[in-house]
């Protein structure tokens, strides 16, 4: 099947400031699709592309077939936004957030009336039916703006940053509700600075970094290209990070110094942790963890996802 997006040379700039500085990419139907890096990073500045609510400054977009540009309202007509703070109404009822929007798309009360129905029990929100919106939990109003970006029936849903500022249990069934969608053949467009988001969400990414693409695949190939098994990370106290590090040269394959900790990328960090012990080295904490996409921005780029 053709790619639902396919972007080519994608441009975005604002005077001298390339927010966007010529990707690559394709989508592929039913498969959910990452935008990976910090913010600023010229993610959202992509999505708004897609959608046709930002006019490209130069190369190719191709969105369902149609230029986004040039047909926008036929491109929006099969999307599904979700846009990084929720835009709610919340002086409505929760379901009449779902009805109303509904009719922005020219559907039916008749059909609204079971679309509505459909996506509560969806989004687990059947009980808060009759509720204000500015009564509910922030999980609670991520949920409902999901399925109300859902009452359209699209074919590709774009979410940016869909989970900022919810909690870890609100996270989880978050995650679990745009699981079901792909399992139900929904394209899934999403942007994150969440490595444990993106390696739970998205069965390919992209990884961008001041608007250029550093690095694209399956997270566990990005994880394997880019970075060891293991990482040991030690902390020896912020002063003293920087000149034990001379002292770790040959204890893992490499050691990557941040403000706070040193990280030893090795095959095995136990036995990493081991040859640290025998140099007489002794760390205030030190913990072995599975190699991870922050670890393959880290590597990319020189810093953190959150710097």
């Amino acid at each position: 099947m053709p790619a639902v997006i396919t972007a080519r040379e994608l441009r975005k700039t604002y005077g001298d400031f390339t927010a966007v500085d010529g990707i690559d990419f394709e989508v592929e139907a039913g498969e959910s699709f990452g935008l990976l890096g910090p913010n600023g990073a010229g993610k959202s500045t992509t999505m708004r592309m897609i959608g046709g609510t930002l006019d490209r400054s130069s190369g190719h977009l191709d969105v369902l077939g149609m230029d986004p540009a040039q047909q926008g309202p036929q491109v929006r007509a099969h999307l599904g936004v979700i846009p990084q703070q929720d835009n709610l109404d919340e002086e409505l009822r929760v379901r009449e957030n779902i009805v109303m929007y509904g009719r922005y798309f020219g559907l039916s009360r008749e059909f609204l009336a079971r679309k509505a129905d459909e996506l509560l029990e969806f989004a687990q929100l059947e009980s808060k039916a009759k509720e204000k919106v500015g009564n509910l939990s922030g999980g609670m109003k991520r949920r409902l703006t999901i399925a109300r970006g859902l009452v359209n029936e699209p074919r590709v849903l774009l979410l940016d940053e869909p989970t900022t500022g919810l909690d870890p249990q609100a996270r989880h069934v978050l995650w679990d509700r745009l699981f079901r969608l792909k399992e139900a053949g929904t394209t899934l467009v999403v942007t994150t600075h969440f490595m444990d988001e993106a390696e739970q969400l998205c069965d390919r990414l992209i990884v961008i970094d001041k608007g250029r693409i550093m690095a694209h695949g399956s997270p566990s190939s990005l994880i394997r290209e880019h970075s060891t098994r293991e990482v040991l990370e030690l902390r020896f106290g912020s002063a003293r990070n920087a000149t034990v590090v001379q002292q770790l040269e040959g204890v893992g394959e490499r050691n990557e110094v941040l403000p706070d900790r040193i990280l030893v990328y090795a095959h095995d960090g136990e036995a990493a942790l081991e040859e640290v012990s025998a140099r007489g080295l002794h760390p205030v904490t030190s913990l072995v963890r599975r190699s991870s996409l922050e670890d393959v921005f880290l590597r990319l780029t020189g810093r953190s996802l959150v710097d």
